[in-house]
């Protein structure tokens, strides 16, 4: 279902039931008895992969891989569609991209970082702090909607299923409605991972923004794990789940619009965070394993280039190049140009011509990561 801005004669839309601030009505249950024992489940698989991405020495080898990823999945979701190659290809620093949805892609991942900053540093996200990543991903600061006219239509039919919130006033109250509960954690309250899904419910139906909700929201679930303590680094492929179940996704949002069919979407996001849990886990241990076989040949083959700097540069970039050896060792370009060239010859990294630049390839972690 695709966000529209249309001219809607008097009463063309079907009657559209009020959104209503969180909590939801004391007639719903959330916990039930299948919630609880998936959530129990859930629960186990975040917490094995919370402690095996602390086994990483370097916080940005995950952040720049596996929440790149996370931006890629949750693109796709919009038919913002990129190749791993081009992924890994683009350089955030220096704003050299080699397609259009790539650089989108980064200007997903960079948000996600402003995003897990603001929390780390105040523990908790302002109205400005979600304006801010919003911005980041969208390249502009358009802010909250203010014109009426949004709804939501099926992609396939072109049927408007939706009408959000169409009053400026309406939408910064219910956007400060779903602060005040993304920050909530008090004694008896729901279990967090069910408290994610009901908000990403509320803001997808507030849908705040003209364009990017989705993406935005996909990005405050991670923080929302972050804030309240289910994983330190925002790595979680939830993306990747919801864009193998697309169709349910939109389904399941709209069934709790129309038949407060809360139980079967609560259900489907702890399927989310369970699946992917467990999936992000196997690839963290994976990169876990290559950069001790690597550190091991490092030491082995090329004692004198060896350094815990250099590991790290050549597990952050999949597709790394001159420029990152001097930007992430802080050493001259000849130095970066030798450096790459005795780990092709050793056969750590493969070269390869792409355009005008060289990239040299750590494949066995381009085909973890790309599986």
């Amino acid at each position: 279902m695709s966000p529209q801005r249309v001219k809607k004669p008097p009463n063309s839309l079907p009657k559209q039931p009020t959104l209503r601030p969180l909590p939801v009505p004391p007639s719903v249950t959330l916990e039930t008895p299948a919630v609880l024992r998936l959530a129990a489940r859930a629960h186990r698989a975040l917490a094995e992969l919370k402690g095996a991405a602390a086994t990483i020495p370097n916080e940005s080898i995950l952040i720049d891989t596996l929440a790149l990823q996370e931006a890629k999945d949750s693109s796709a979701i919009e038919d913002i569609i990129t190749t791993e190659d081009d992924l890994f290809q683009g350089d955030a620093v220096s704003g050299q991209f080699p397609s259009a949805a790539a650089k989108e892609v980064h200007h997903y991942a960079a948000a996600l970082k402003i995003g897990l900053g603001r929390v780390r540093e105040q523990e908790f996200l302002r109205i400005t702090d979600v304006l801010d990543i919003h911005a980041a991903l969208e390249q502009n600061r358009a802010g909250l909607r203010k014109l009426p006219g949004t709804v939501l239509k099926n992609q396939q039919t072109g049927d408007v299923v939706y009408e959000p919130p169409q009053h400026p006033e309406e939408i910064k109250r219910l956007m400060g409605n779903f602060l005040e509960h993304f920050h909530r954690d008090e004694p008896g309250d729901t279990d967090p991972l069910v408290r994610m899904a009901v908000l990403h419910y509320q803001f997808e139906s507030i849908h705040p923004f003209y364009d990017g909700n989705g993406r935005t929201g996909r990005i405050l679930n991670l923080l929302h794990l972050v804030l309240h303590g289910l994983l330190d680094l925002p790595v979680l492929y939830l993306s990747r789940y919801i864009l193998r179940h697309k169709a349910d996704y939109y389904r399941g949002l709209q069934a709790v619009r129309e038949d407060e069919a809360w139980d079967a979407w609560v259900l489907y996001m702890l399927s989310a965070v369970e699946e992917t849990s467990r999936g992000t886990l196997l690839k963290v241990r994976g990169i876990r394993d290559l950069m001790q076989e690597t550190k091991q040949r490092l030491r082995s083959d090329l004692p004198k280039l060896y350094s815990q700097d250099l590991l790290n540069n050549l597990f952050r970039h999949p597709y790394t190049k001159i420029e990152f050896i001097e930007r992430d060792l802080g050493v001259s370009r000849p130095t970066a140009t030798k450096y790459l060239g005795a780990l092709e010859k050793a056969g750590l990294l493969r070269k390869s011509k792409l355009g005008r630049t060289n990239f040299f390839i750590n494949e066995p972690l381009f085909k973890l990561l790309s599986r």
